[in-house]
């Protein structure tokens, strides 16, 4: 029997769970399946509405009493290095970017494994193996590619220092997951590879760069708003990024939108909506 997918996407939430982000949060994810002929048109979509893609999975946080995590991304016409960005890119100048397929290999895995040692030891992805991080890099059904940055000197896997999961969306190109040296922190090479995608941008002629979530009052991920030209997903547009005081209501849950409206106000490519399950 021949079976078909469904014209328009399904999408579900998540349990609850911890936030990884901010302390004393519950978070959960409004998530659809990216499968079919249409899903680089519905990842670019909905990458444009703050949905990010994992293997053949599209989300978005949706939590219930909390709209603080806010998918963020460059406008590269308004991007210019500021000084300390500017020491990185002249520090890293030694490493050569090369792109190839979203095939894993071990030399990967083996300096993903290094970098969760070193930096994420308590992270979700703490125990995910080689077959996992196949799993992670090679499921995908939209133009991906793996960009790995080695020493202009080493061509061999030793010199393997950094590397970007990284999709080609029709208006910019989108860092899923990067991973460097962890002995390496004082290149600051997770910068430089959000630089070098910059530069990536330019050369395709593509106007953003997109860098995942964004979230005030977390340390983690401060490191975003250092780049002139960033722009947040909030309140249903993209708008500048201020200051980050701004953005502090986002975590009360009188400002959080029911689920079911959230989903109402997705824009799809000419398909309809379904209610959340």
């Amino acid at each position: 029997m021949r079976h078909t997918l469904p014209l328009a996407p399904q999408f579900y939430v998540t349990a609850p769970q911890p936030c990884p982000y901010l302390d004393g949060r519950q978070e959960r994810k409004l998530f659809t399946a990216l499968q079919g002929d249409h899903a680089a048109r519905l990842n670019d979509s909905l990458s444009k509405q703050g949905f990010r893609r994992s293997q053949n999975v599209l989300y978005r946080p949706a939590c219930a009493e909390c709209s603080a995590c806010l998918s963020a991304r460059i406008d590269v016409a308004k991007f210019a290095p500021n000084k300390s960005q500017r020491r990185v890119m002249r520090r890293n100048s030694g490493l050569r970017r090369t792109a190839t397929s979203p095939w894993a290999t071990e030399d990967q895995y083996d300096l993903f494994r290094r970098y969760l040692d070193g930096r994420h030891s308590d992270g979700g992805m703490a125990d995910m193996d080689m077959f996992e991080f196949a799993a992670m890099v090679e499921e995908t059904p939209i133009r991906t590619r793996l960009l790995e940055y080695r020493s202009c000197d080493d061509d061999s896997d030793a010199g393997l220092t950094a590397v970007c999961l990284t999709d080609i969306l029709e208006d910019g190109v989108s860092m899923v997951y990067s991973f460097y040296d962890p002995t390496r922190a004082a290149d600051s090479l997770g910068t430089h590879v959000i630089l070098d995608h910059i530069a990536l941008a330019r050369e395709l002629g593509l106007p953003f760069v997109y860098l995942g979530y964004w979230v005030p009052g977390s340390d983690k991920m401060h490191y975003k708003a250092g780049f002139a030209g960033v722009e947040v997903f909030a309140s249903g547009a993209w708008q500048p990024l201020r200051d980050p005081a701004d953005f502090e209501s986002l975590t009360h849950p009188l400002d959080v939108e029911p689920i079911s409206e959230q989903v109402a106000r997705i824009k799809l490519p000419g398909l309809t909506v379904p209610n959340a399950g």
